[in-house]
Order: C-alpha cells, then sequence, then structure tokens
C-alpha cells in the first residue's frame, strides 16, 4: 500500500477501470512507517515521520493508497508538525 501526498490522474493504469475513495481514520505514524512511502516533498514526510521518496506510481488494480493531503496550504518550510 503506498502512502502519497498527491494523487493524479496519471497515476491510474490505462485500462484499470473505476477508483474507489473512501476516507479512513488518521493512521498512527508506527501504520504510516509500514506504508511504502511515495512522499515527493521533504517537509510533509517530516510532519508524517516517514521518509521522503520521490518516486513515480502507477497504480494498477487491486493496489491501495492513502494520500495525506493538508487542507489549506502549503507547510511552513522546515515544518515538523501540522500548524494548529
Amino acid at each position: 500500500m503506498y502512502l502519497l501526498n498527491a494523487l493524479s490522474l496519471q497515476m491510474i493504469g490505462e485500462s484499470e477501470g473505476m477508483i474507489k475513495f473512501q476516507e479512513i481514520p488518521a493512521p498512527s505514524r508506527d501504520e504510516l512507517r509500514k506504508l511504502d512511502s511515495a512522499i515527493g516533498h521533504q517537509d510533509t514526510a517530516n510532519v508524517l515521520g516517514v521518509p521522503m521518496n520521490r518516486v513515480n506510481v502507477l497504480l494498477r488494480r487491486g493496489d491501495k493508497a492513502i494520500v495525506a493531503q493538508l487542507v489549506g496550504g502549503r507547510l511552513p518550510e522546515g515544518s515538523t508538525t501540522l500548524p494548529i
């Protein structure tokens, strides 16, 4: 399972069909560390406690991903926690 900081239509395989979105409770840091990080921004990786790993992801049938997305703009540079 992938951990993403964004989802793009480019990440969906050509003939993969339907995508299902489901809101889930926020995973713990321990749970996040077990995922395949595809977090491409260092500050986001710092806040989540996972390694930054700027890679291209192509989701295929049966793949799952968690998208960790901050609502309300970018994190301040050097962030290690979420703003209150």
